[in-house]
């Protein structure tokens, strides 16, 4: 197994297909040495075995119902990964849980029970709500760009950008997409890769389903597309559906747009996880663009945003972060997949004269990963693009600093 050491998270996931391989039988007495030792715990610093066995029993009971939630997703048809990795981590979070309470009753016995319960229930109601409730509840991040490169047009060019579908099966947030993007008009559709999930990137089924959703977008002036990350995406797979369907893959390639009285040259560079080679890439494509031409950057991840903003890109549209898929209130998200981390999570950002929008994406990580968003829904993104003399720049959120990028958060 290759640990990718420019993105240690990636490693993580991979790790993550371990348990995903074993069976039930094998995996399942992680949950008895867990409550075991939790419960042996609570007996000896109680000086109670009655509530060791107590919480060795609870722990068990909630590792059951975990399992039930799990494995009930993909007959519910809400997600379709693997069950033995995502409830191996919630056995042991919970069983740690139950550790640090005991250190606790070590002076305030009803308090550490009562905080115990409290937190185990707590645990429960997000796993539910993160894997049944929130995948499914898209919103529209919206962005208004002002440019003097742009024509006074009466209505400004409308751009809707998707990312980051990781389609496995059809769930009801793919077949409610086709009509949210459709009411939004848009004038150009971008897809900002990682179209299949990780785990059915070959799977003949999720092909067919991607096909349908995508064949449900239309746009008058027309669907470009840019691969995602390279172990996601497979463009020899991709290509034939996408010249199928009209979808115009930039494939580290620059093309002209003319829609709305408005034109834009669009820049597409192929995600290939190196910055110095796919900087290099852009360098060359902007060179090409000519002089007042307002440039549209498709790249599937936020981190060629400096590169980007020394060119004078005036527009930069990624995904790849997913926003975190789990975030923390008040502090945004832990992981990203990014190599800045946190300085292009989710959401706009500007940088010299360059605009970026990070897609939180509409699916989920792959592998053995859960498939669960916590306070980050799955987003599309509507750009409204005008001339000077038409609008000033607006952004949903808290405004940037000029000059130096500030998370966005949803």
């Amino acid at each position: 197994m290759k640990w990718p050491s420019d993105n240690p998270l990636h490693g993580l996931l991979i790790l993550t297909t371990i348990p995903a391989h074993c069976p039930m039988w094998q995996v399942a007495p992680v949950s008895l040495v867990v409550a075991g030792i939790a419960g042996w715990v609570w007996a000896r610093t109680t000086r109670r075995k009655s509530l060791g066995w107590a919480v060795a029993t609870g722990l068990l009971f909630l590792a059951a119902t975990d399992w039930a939630l799990f494995a009930s997703l993909p007959r519910w048809g809400l997600s379709f990964g693997p069950v033995q990795p995502p409830w191996l981590g919630l056995v042991v979070l919970r069983g740690l849980v139950a550790l640090l309470a005991a250190y606790v009753a070590r002076r305030w016995r009803a308090t550490a029970l009562t905080a115990l319960a409290l937190v185990q229930v707590g645990i429960s109601v997000l796993a539910v709500y993160g894997t049944t409730v929130e995948p499914f509840r898209t919103q529209v991040g919206r962005l208004a760009v002002s440019s003097a490169k742009l024509a006074d047009a009466d209505t400004p060019l409308r751009i809707v950008q998707v990312s980051d579908l990781h389609v496995e099966r059809l769930t009801r947030r793919e077949r409610a997409l086709p009509a949210l993007v459709a009411g939004l008009k848009p004038d150009l559709i971008v897809l900002t890769g990682d179209y299949l999930s990780t785990t059915y990137n070959r799977d003949p089924r999720a092909l067919a389903d991607l096909r349908w959703l995508l064949s449900q977008f239309h746009a008058p002036g027309g669907i470009f597309a840019v691969w995602g990350t390279s172990d996601v995406d497979h463009p020899e797979l991709l290509r034939p559906m996408f010249a199928e369907l009209g979808i115009t893959p930039l494939e580290d390639r620059a093309t002209e747009v003319t829609v709305s009285g408005h034109r834009l040259r669009l820049l597409g560079v192929t995600c290939n996880r190196g910055m110095v080679g796919d900087g290099q890439r852009l360098s060359d494509l902007a060179a090409g663009v000519p002089a007042g031409a307002f440039t549209l950057l498709l790249y599937h991840s936020p981190d060629l945003m400096p590169k980007a903003a020394s060119l004078g890109i005036d527009l930069f549209l990624a995904g790849h972060t997913h926003g975190g898929q789990c975030r923390v209130p008040g502090f945004g998200a832990v992981f990203t997949a990014s190599r800045y981390w946190k300085r292009y999570e989710a959401g706009h950002y500007r940088q010299g004269n360059t605009d970026l929008y990070v897609s939180r994406g509409l699916g989920m990580e792959g592998f053995g990963a859960p498939r669960v968003r916590l306070f980050c829904p799955p987003e599309v993104v509507l750009v409204d693009l005008h001339g000077t003399g038409a609008c000033t720049q607006r952004i949903s959120g808290p405004r940037p600093v000029p000059d130096g990028p500030t998370s966005s958060a949803p």
